[in-house]
């Protein structure tokens, strides 16, 4: 449970909890809700700063702005665990040891997010330039299917026939959506499918790990900077993005500056969303608020950048896929699935 000195939301998982039934089977609280109307909020601001660092700016290094947005939280973490306005852990494993942070032997059994974590970010990212953004969610959508695929691997958990359904009708909808695109990128539609995947591995991993080491949200976050700043500042080095960064004609541009920070920012707040979001619900209820918050993204995504003309046919799609998702969400929040 959430310790006395902490007034930010932490999710505590105890780790006894591993073997009990699926959580689908219990109603929404009102955590949850916070936590699936927060993610789906930072979701879409995100999303629109980080498409207009990467194709209206054309920054040619997506690793850097994940690099920036990386750093940017783990000194955020810090900051508000040395002044005591988090916790780390819920038990003394965590809170104890090391003044409060993590030890080096929980730290290295989360290595297996980490490592998950690293593919979500970079996959993502470049997924992001290639698609125009009504079509990258269209796509997006199908992380859902995924999701169960992954959830009943790792997990064993089993679906019942209205989530199936609901599934489905998210399907049906974004393969109607994407009937004609005539935008059609292969290579592009392939890294968005590839995130698909590499998102559905990570959140379950999240929930697997949430049970497991008696870490809060915020320690799985401080983990996973521990161990993915350094990789991915080494990748940068090696493959000549900080180079190409140096060199970027924008890169003093005070408008430039100002879409990375506030990137920067949207990141932490997000990365803790899904974290909370996927722990005190579950991975598929965070991937169908990943479905439900595209009506913000697809609105915002035709108003700012455009790429996808007016179509009936893309609008059925996008309909099918927004009903699945909602009676999902009917579901969820009335304990019904």
């Amino acid at each position: 449970m959430t310790t006395s000195s902490a007034t930010l939301p932490i999710t505590s998982i105890n780790a006894s909890t591993k073997n009990d039934p699926p959580w689908r089977q219990m109603p929404m609280t009102r955590r949850g809700i916070f936590a699936a109307v927060a993610y789906m909020a930072c979701a879409v601001l995100l999303l629109m700063f980080n498409k207009a660092a990467l194709s209206t700016y054309n920054f040619p290094c997506a690793n850097i702005i994940t690099l920036l947005q990386m750093v940017c939280s783990t000194f955020v973490l810090y900051t508000l665990r040395s002044w005591n306005i988090i916790t780390f852990g819920t038990d003394s494993r965590t809170d104890l040891s090391l003044k409060g942070f993590v030890p080096f032997k929980i730290v290295l059994q989360t290595s297996p997010l980490s490592f998950t974590y690293l593919l979500y970010m970079v996959v993502g990212m470049a997924s992001i330039r290639g698609v125009n953004v009504p079509m990258y969610t269209t796509l997006r959508r199908t992380t859902v299917f995924f999701t169960l695929i992954v959830e009943y691997i790792i997990a064993g958990h089993k679906h019942s026939v209205p989530v199936l359904g609901s599934v489905g009708l998210i399907l049906l909808g974004a393969f109607i959506a994407g009937a004609r695109d005539f935008s059609f990128d292969l290579q592009g539609y392939s890294i968005v499918i590839l995130s698909n995947v590499t998102t559905a591995v990570y959140l379950a991993t999240i929930a697997r790990l949430g049970k497991t080491t008696g870490l809060s949200s915020f320690g799985l976050m401080w983990c996973n900077g521990l161990i993915c700043g350094p990789a991915l500042m080494l990748w940068a080095f090696a493959s000549g993005d900080f180079d190409k960064a140096m060199h970027f004609p924008f890169l003093y541009s005070a408008d430039f500056q100002v879409v990375v920070l506030f990137s920067c920012i949207l990141a932490f707040c997000l990365n803790y969303t899904i974290f909370l979001n996927t722990t005190v619900n579950s991975p598929l209820t965070q991937t169908m608020c990943g479905n439900i918050k595209d009506i913000g993204t697809v609105l915002f995504g035709w108003l700012w950048f455009g790429g996808l003309p007016f179509d009936w046919l893309n609008v059925v799609g996008q309909f099918l896929g927004f009903l699945g998702s909602g009676l999902y969400a009917y579901g969820k929040l009335n304990g019904k699935l």
